[in-house]
Parts: structure tokens; C-alpha cells; sequence
């Protein structure tokens, strides 16, 4: 028998039971890069499993690939909208409040281990960072909801703010082990990681989109290939260029998430996939680098440094912030308290181990335990913070899936599911009612093992599945035809046209897009068009209403076909 027939068999079952914890994590409360640390350390050389493992370029080099595609995957499923919302406190957040998160840390971790103070500050940066695994899988995994600013604010934190982490870790060595100047040479690090990182990220994902949209593959089951090796051609692209990969990566996936592209749906399912795999491996491996028996030797000092981090430091750097940004005090309670540690200090505190810091190995092991902490009681508890602060919101509208079209790139159309949610707009409403956009048809409707007619008489459920034929443009009004009533109502009207049938009726307008003509509900576009325009309702006419303008974009003989509507002009 070969080497690698072993390891292989034993990678197949340390993922196996990896992903046989993950279905513990909701029943256990417990994160589950808990778990997945938890077999690692028992699959260790103190554990049953009795594996020795104490290679830290291995672990780093297998930690920094799974982390470039959870961050590669957060991006592709990232909302470019949710990003415009809170960009602005999210990035506050990923580096001020990293940079304050590590100074008490650091500062509280010299202290309590009494050593010199940059070994402090060492510390205080490796766990200055949130972890995107961690936040992303508890959030999305935990069966609670939180509105969604709150949610993005978060996610987008925890995925952007590991650079500026890395920046800081790798900057403090660079001043205690080669003698780098503490002033402008950590702002010149500081200058060059996050440009270039940005820069690279932005254009590798206009690029890859289109060389995606554009070579033609012999089989589809590479372009989910073609799109990762382009992630991380811009995470390689960024980091030998002195930049940071993680930041090009993320970026990348952000452009690349918001695009259209071939194959995209098959596409993020792939990397879904992937991301998961990535995680468990780290994890597992991170797991197995750790003598628990070494957890024992610091488990005090750990347990004061964790308490400094999360009672006082994550709030020190969170509260001002937020309060700046119209945040209320349940909701900067929330994010203080979601400041989960994971996978990026723990591969953060691999660093020292790699410049050969002396007293490394007791970094690592404090490191260790608390993220551990951090994990377990941040992660187990936020369910019930999040009710206990009143958070909670009723599950939203299962999210859209676009379906693929074979040669969409010839096909400027998209065939996207929606499920109807119990407070969806289009619920318990006829199909003629649903006032969809011109063009947009539709094809089926599925009732649990029932396929269903689509008539204009056809009477809508919650959890109907309808499947919609739609042009591009008009995706984001269908959204808001198909989303629940609480949900719509934090959303404005996109800012494009949207055109109607004219026999749309006024109250029909007003229910799926929570539009007010001042008209009797009965009336039609095309009636209350003609009664207003009188002898001038032709083509091109208008007619400014109190939010919005009414133009006649078709006619057929005296009838109005189809109508546009459009946020009415603000005067300048």
C-alpha cells in the first residue's frame, strides 16, 4: 500500500466526520468551526485518532487557500445593494475598529501574561479581526433573522476587515524580527496592502466576467472552475504584487457575484460547495496543529484576554462607530457582541511560528483558546441575544433562483423560481393581479406535487413556487411583487422605468409596488391616462402624479397598450 492511499483514506474520513458534526451544530447550539476543530483535536496526537501533525507551513499554506475561497464564495453572494447600504460603517469597522480591538487587547494580553508590550500587541492583532466563516455560517445556518442592515453590516464587516488584521500581524513582526521602522514604513505597508488589493480585486473581476461571458468551453462543468481559478488569480496577482489577496479575492467575487454571466447559477452552487469543503478541511488541520494538552498550560491567561476582548475591547471599538451612523442601542448591543473569532487568528498566530519569534508557541496556544471561547460562548448565545433584544424579524421570502438557459449568452432573458412566503405581496391574490412588468410571463406554477395552470383567474398560495420568465431589467420589480410585505417596505422603487400592461388596475399597482395615484382602485392605467390627458393622450404623453410619471409608451388605435412609470423628477 502507497503513502498516499492512506492519506487519502484518511482525509475521506476526517471530511466525513466533519460534515456528520455540522448537522450537531443546530442541535448542540454550537458554531460549527467548533465542531470541526473539535475532530481535529481529536483526531491529533492527544486524541484517539493519535495523528501527529506540526508542520505550520502546511497548516498555513492549507488555511490561507481555504480562506481566499470562503472569502471568494462571501463575495459571490454578496448583494451589491447590501454593500452600498452599509459600506460606510462596515468599513469603518474593518479598520478602525480592528486597529482599537488590538490596542486594549494588546495592551490587557502584556499585561496578563507579563510580557513586553509589542508581544502584547502581537496578540491583540491576530485577534483583532472577526471571522468571515464563522459570522457567514452562523447567520445564515443559526434559524434566526435580523433585519437586513443589521445582517450586511456584519457579514460585510467580518469579510473585509481580515486585511487590515493580516496588515497589523505582519507589520509587528516585521518590527520585532527585521526592523522595520514602526512609522512610515507600517504606513507604507498599510498603503501598498490595501491598494493594491483593491485595485486588483476590481479589475480581475471586470476582467473575469468577461472572459467568462465570452470563451466558449466544451462543457459547462468548467465554467464553475474557470470562475474560481480567476478568484484566485487575482488573490495570486495581489499578493506577489505586495497587496492583499484576501482583499483582491473578496472584491472579486463581489464584481463577479453582480454580474451577468454564463452558467451562474451552476457557478455558485459549485463554489457554495467548495466554501464548505474549504472550511472543514482548515479547521480539521487547524484542529490537529494544536496539542490540547498545551491549552491547559494557559487556560487562565487565555480566559482573562477572551473577556477583555469580548466585554470590553469589541465594544470600546463598536459602540461609537455605530452610534456615528444612526445605529440604535439593541442593534450596536448585537454587532458588539457577534465579534466572532475563527479560522484567521488561528492561521494569524501560525505567523510567529513562521518568522521564528521565540516564545511563538505560547502565542499560538493563547491564540487558540480564545478563539475557542470566543467561538463557543459568542457564537452558542446569539440566538438568544438576538430575541432577548427584541432583533428577531419572521423569516423572509425564500431568496430568488435564477435557473440557467443553455446559451445565455444568446438570451437576453432569465427564467428565475420564486417561493411565495406567507406575507409575499402575491399571496392569496389572483395572477392578473400581480401587475408584473411588460413582457414579463409566468410559465408554471408548482403546489407541493402539483403543477398548476398559470391563468389570469389562478389564485396564489404561500409556498407556491412560481417560475417567471423575465428580461434582465426588470428583475428587480418582480422582486418586489414577490417579497413579503415587511421586507418591501425597507426597499424604494428601483429607479428605471417600469412598464405595465394598460389595463393594469390602479389598486393592483398600489399592492405590488406600494404606488398611490390618488384614483379609485378599479380604474385601469389606460382609463385613468385617457380621463386625465383628455384629446393629448397620445404617444409620448405624460402625466405627473404625486411619486411618480405616467407616460403612453404604446398605443393601439384609441387604446393605451402599455404604460411606463418612472419616479417623478425632483426639481433642482
Amino acid at each position: 500500500m502507497f503513502v498516499i492511499d492512506q492519506i487519502i483514506l484518511l482525509a475521506a474520513i476526517l471530511i466525513i466526520f466533519g460534515i456528520l458534526s455540522s448537522k450537531l451544530s443546530a442541535r448542540l447550539g454550537l458554531p460549527v468551526l467548533v465542531l470541526f476543530l473539535m475532530v481535529g483535536m481529536l483526531a491529533g496526537e492527544d486524541g484517539p485518532g493519535g495523528i501527529v501533525f506540526d508542520n505550520a507551513q502546511i497548516a498555513h499554506a492549507l488555511g490561507s487557500l481555504a480562506l481566499a475561497v470562503i472569502l471568494f464564495d462571501g463575495g459571490l453572494q454578496t448583494p451589491m445593494a447590501s454593500i452600498k447600504q452599509v459600506w460606510k460603517p462596515a468599513s469603518v469597522l474593518a479598520t478602525l475598529g480592528v486597529l482599537v480591538t488590538s490596542a486594549i487587547t494588546g495592551v490587557a494580553a502584556a499585561y496578563i501574561l507579563d510580557v513586553s508590550l509589542f508581544y502584547g500587541l502581537l496578540i491583540g492583532a491576530i485577534v483583532g479581526s472577526t471571522d468571515a466563516a464563522a459570522v457567514f455560517s452562523l447567520l445564515r445556518n443559526a434559524g434566526i433573522h435580523i433585519n437586513p442592515r443589521l445582517k450586511s453590516t456584519l457579514e460585510i464587516e467580518s469579510a473585509t476587515n481580515d486585511p487590515m488584521a493580516i496588515f497589523l500581524t505582519v507589520g509587528l513582526l516585521e518590527v520585532m524580527v527585521k526592523g522595520l521602522e514602526p512609522g512610515t514604513g507600517l504606513l507604507m505597508l498599510f498603503i501598498q496592502q490595501m491598494g493594491i488589493g483593491s485595485a486588483v480585486g476590481l479589475a480581475g473581476g471586470w476582467l473575469s466576467v468577461r472572459v467568462i461571458n465570452r470563451i466558449h468551453l466544451t462543457t459547462s462543468g468548467l465554467y464553475p472552475v474557470m470562475v474560481a481559478a480567476l478568484g484566485l488569480l487575482a488573490f495570486g496577482i495581489a499578493a506577489n504584487l505586495g497587496g492583499s489577496g484576501f482583499l483582491a479575492i473578496f472584491i472579486a467575487g463581489v464584481v463577479i457575484g453582480n454580474s451577468r454571466f454564463v452558467f451562474q447559477r451552476s457557478t455558485f452552487l459549485f463554489h457554495d460547495g467548495l466554501a464548505w469543503l474549504g472550511q472543514i478541511i482548515m479547521f480539521v488541520f487547524l484542529g490537529l496543529l494544536i496539542n490540547p494538552s498545551s491549552l491547559l498550560d494557559v487556560w487562565l491567561e487565555g480566559l482573562c484576554i477572551a473577556a477583555v476582548l469580548i466585554l470590553i475591547a469589541r465594544p470600546l471599538s463598536v459602540l461609537p462607530v455605530l452610534k456615528i451612523f444612526g445605529f440604535n442601542a439593541r442593534e450596536m448591543t448585537l454587532v458588539s457582541w457577534v465579534g466572532l473569532r475563527g479560522s484567521v487568528p488561528i492561521i494569524l498566530a501560525i505567523y510567529p511560528l513562521i518568522y521564528g519569534l521565540p516564545g511563538a508557541e505560547l502565542i499560538f496556544s493563547v491564540v487558540f483558546f480564545v478563539v475557542l471561547i470566543s467561538a463557543t460562548i459568542q457564537g452558542s448565545t446569539l440566538p438568544w441575544v438576538a430575541r432577548t433584544l427584541g432583533l428577531t424579524e419572521p423569516p423572509p421570502v425564500t431568496p430568488a433562483a435564477t435557473l440557467e438557459i443553455t446559451a445565455l449568452g444568446d438570451v437576453d432573458a432569465d427564467i428565475v423560481e420564486y417561493q411565495l412566503g406567507d406575507n409575499s405581496r402575491a399571496a392569496k391574490r389572483r395572477l392578473s393581479q400581480m401587475a408584473l412588468p411588460d413582457g414579463t410571463v409566468v410559465a408554471m406554477i408548482t403546489r407541493g406535487n402539483e403543477v398548476i395552470p398559470p391563468r389570469g383567474s389562478t389564485l396564489l398560495h404561500a409556498g407556491d413556487h412560481l417560475f417567471i420568465v423575465m428580461k434582465p431589467e426588470a428583475r428587480e420589480f418582480v422582486d418586489l411583487v414577490c417579497a413579503g410585505v415587511s421586507e418591501a417596505s425597507h426597499q424604494e422603487l428601483p429607479a428605471t422605468e417600469l412598464r405595465l400592461k394598460g389595463y393594469t388596475k390602479v389598486e393592483d399597482l398600489q399592492h405590488s409596488y406600494g404606488i398611490e395615484l390618488s384614483a379609485e382602485g378599479g380604474v385601469s392605467l389606460d382609463e385613468l391616462l385617457r380621463q386625465t390627458l383628455a384629446d393629448q393622450a397620445v404617444l409620448g404623453a405624460s402625466k405627473d402624479f404625486s411619486e411618480v410619471t405616467l407616460s403612453v409608451r404604446e398605443m393601439v388605435g384609441q387604446r393605451i397598450a402599455t404604460v411606463g412609470i418612472a419616479p417623478k423628477a425632483s426639481p433642482l
